[in-house]
């Protein structure tokens, strides 16, 4: 074959390469082009990896079994330990991270226990900026925070924010909150997809100014949360602003050993 052939023939191999891996205008990382364009997010309080059957065990690979069995991109957990003595000094954080073979930041709440308790966000695609944003309050409470970082979906960066509001009986903290939270992110305008505990049913007014401004992935007959076992009330959500993928599925992960909480997942498609 002579050098005229090879040249147009390698230049052949790479426009058929970029046709191969483009879609929705951006060019695909390699874990899209495995889905078909689809993008898996997860919420889930972890309870500290303490299974409520066990209260004295913490099992960290009861919970990477169910993120690695959720095939999520992006996981955002609540109640996380990070060096505690309740936990066995463990950063969970880096520790599932590992496991699942996910990028991570934690986003500290609290000291605690001889170490930090808080919320954490994983991801399979590149992260950036990640920042943490205590929490009003109206009435004394333990200190709640926003976690917030970037994701980067094909060419895109969108914004994951991971919360676990207020739990104690009066829902002034909660509504505060959840105000500021909106008030927060109403200055970002790229997508954004805002995960979490919120220790809200949905027709609480922490939810009504929730649905002010973020549309929920599920309105009508969303399947219930907690306990674990039987569970009866929903509380853990995942909404979305500006978020321009279509949402395929909504599934309530009927997990009842690793935590006192199901996990949420979400899947989205691209619209092409």
């Amino acid at each position: 074959m002579t050098k005229s052939i090879i040249t147009p023939l390698f230049r052949l191999i790479g426009i058929l390469f970029l046709l191969l891996n483009t879609a929705c205008g951006t060019q695909k990382s390699s874990s899209y082009a495995a889905k078909n364009q689809e993008f898996n997010i997860l919420t889930y309080n972890i309870h500290h990896a303490n299974p409520p059957s066990k209260p004295d065990v913490i099992d960290i690979d009861a919970i990477c079994e169910v993120i690695r069995q959720s095939d999520a991109d992006v996981v955002a957990l609540q109640e996380v330990d990070v060096r505690t003595n309740r936990s066995g000094h463990i950063d969970q954080a880096k520790v599932i991270a590992q496991k699942v073979d996910m990028h991570y930041h934690f986003f500290k709440a609290i000291d605690h226990d001889g170490g930090e308790y808080g919320l954490a966000i994983l991801s399979r695609l590149p992260i950036r900026n990640p920042e943490t944003i205590p929490l009003p309050q109206v009435e004394k409470a333990e200190d709640r925070i926003l976690a917030l970082l970037q994701v980067k979906i094909n060419n895109t960066w969108i914004t994951i924010a991971n919360t676990h509001l207020d739990a104690t009986r009066s829902h002034n903290n909660r509504i505060a909150q959840m105000q500021f939270i909106m008030d927060k992110t109403a200055s970002i305008h790229q997508p954004i997809i805002l995960c979490g505990d919120l220790n809200s049913k949905p027709t609480s007014e922490a939810i009504r100014i929730l649905d002010k401004y973020f549309k929920r992935t599920c309105i009508d007959d969303c399947l219930p949360t907690v306990p674990q076992h039987k569970p009866r009330s929903t509380i853990d959500y995942i909404a979305t602003k500006h978020f321009p993928w279509e949402q395929k599925s909504i599934e309530v992960i009927p997990e009842t050993y690793a935590s006192d909480h199901r996990p949420v997942k979400i899947t989205f498609k691209c619209i092409k």
